[in-house]
């Protein structure tokens, strides 16, 4: 299978569902972190004191939550990934598409938040040395 090569203006046509897919898996991705926090937090607090009661129903729910929050984030990445997108960090919403600049394949990086595709970087390189387009 051939991977696609985009021009910046097709990943800039991507950007208000990239922005909206990356947004979500953002925001669900810290809830499931801050409520599989708060439950490692609990269990800890159980395990020391020596045991501890606890509602079942909620401890459950609470599990079922963040099955389901991390179910949402697989399903907003792998559509990301069906645009023809590569995930490089979900914290700070890293998208690289390939593209081709002065007859070079390389990376068109965009962040969530950018309104275009501005920079890009070679396909050994990461975000620290991205570099603007022209």
């Amino acid at each position: 299978m051939t991977k696609r090569i985009f021009s910046v203006a097709e990943v800039n046509e991507l950007i208000p569902q990239l922005s909206g897919l990356m947004g979500r898996a953002m925001d669900r991705y810290g809830q499931a972190r801050e409520l599989e926090r708060r439950l490692r937090e609990e269990r800890d607090r159980i395990r020391v004191s020596g045991g501890g009661l606890i509602d079942p129903r909620d401890w459950k729910a609470r599990a079922e939550r963040l099955d389901g929050l991390g179910i949402e984030v697989r399903a907003a990445l792998q559509a990301i990934i069906e645009l023809g997108g590569a995930i490089k960090d979900l914290d700070l919403g890293l998208v690289d598409f390939p593209g081709v600049i002065d007859g070079e394949t390389v990376n068109l990086c965009w962040k969530h938040g950018e309104e275009s595709v501005g920079f890009w970087h070679r396909l050994d390189e990461g975000f620290a040395q991205r570099r603007p387009l022209s």
